[in-house]
């Protein structure tokens, strides 16, 4: 098996194609990794989180979408990070198995957020006991307290974790308390671990405080923009950096005031690429046509540095 290559950069969390009747639509994906590889330049892809609705998909649904990203991203993608976090343990475990099984790079878990973990060591408990079920594949947690309610500093996590989960890679880092991402970073001095940034409108925040890269919806349909502001963070020439994150944020402000969530990612990503991304599960509901309106028209007025 050839080495992995590392897991950096930014990473597409997925919204996940459904038909009018609000069943999954496995025969867009592969339109989908295409337009995500040759319009956004985007090569790493995360499925079943929060923007693909993993937790309101049904475990028979979330295994046929994992294969389908793994098949259609086969020599295309560079890696495909399935979350496998559900809050029975049996069926996360489950998940695991079958994403070792049809070969993704990588698994997920969130924290399980109905009978949550009070402490580090409950939670590294569960998260130990999925990761068991693939032994082989690397593993990240998928902080996100804003909506699991479970609010263990992640800088508390990684002390030891890596005698209890042999796997442990890093964490899908999607909260603003950036002295925690600080302190994790500061206590990685191997580099082994990779902080990936999950709030997409302060990524170069992240970045400079010594994120890996990031995992974001915006990257669906802002990832070459995105990757234009990485890229100029790394010259360095921080003033073009940013005027995208600026611009990125100035987008991201006027829909969040709209009302934004998963069913109007969906919308956006419909309008942008021009694959339709269906409904989402109730009870979220569709967007309006109001939204999509002035959503589209404050997207397409944007002026890039790039002149895009």
């Amino acid at each position: 098996m050839p080495p992995r290559k590392k897991l950096e950069g930014l990473v597409a969390a997925t919204v996940t194609p459904m038909t009018p009747d609000g069943q999954i639509n496995l025969s867009v994906i592969h339109q989908y990794v295409d337009y995500l590889v040759s319009e956004q330049n985007v090569k790493n892809v995360f499925v079943n989180g929060t923007t693909g609705e993993g937790l309101s998909l049904s475990i028979q649904e979330r295994k046929q979408l994992a294969e389908e990203w793994i098949c259609q991203g086969k020599n295309k993608l560079d890696h495909v990070i399935v979350h496998v976090g559900a809050l029975s343990l049996p069926e996360s475990q489950e998940l695991a198995r079958h994403a070792a099984a049809i070969g993704a790079s990588g698994i997920a878990v969130m924290a399980p957020f109905f009978f949550k973990p009070t402490n580090k060591d409950e939670l590294i408990a569960f998260l130990q006991k999925v990761a068991s079920e693939a032994p082989a594949v690397p593993f990240y947690y998928y902080h996100i307290p804003h909506l699991t309610g479970v609010k263990i500093h992640v800088e508390e996590l990684l002390d030891g974790i890596k005698k209890q989960i042999p796997t442990f890679q890093g964490v899908k880092f999607s909260d603003t308390d950036l002295l925690d991402l600080a302190q994790c970073i500061s206590k990685n001095e191997s580099k082994q671990f990779a902080f990936l940034y999950g709030v997409d409108e302060q990524l170069l925040s992240a970045l400079a405080i010594g994120a890996n890269g990031a995992v974001g919806s915006t990257f669906n349909y802002l990832g070459r923009k995105t990757n234009l502001m990485l890229r100029a963070f790394a010259k360095p020439d921080l003033p073009l950096a940013q005027k995208y994150q600026f611009l990125t944020g100035e987008f991201l402000n006027f829909v969040i005031k709209l009302g934004f969530g998963v069913a109007q990612t969906k919308a956006v990503m419909t309008f942008v690429s021009g694959i339709p991304m269906g409904p989402p599960r109730l009870p979220l509901v569709n967007a309006s046509e109001e939204f999509i309106i002035k959503a589209k028209a404050k997207l397409d007025g944007i002026v890039w540095p790039d002149g895009d």
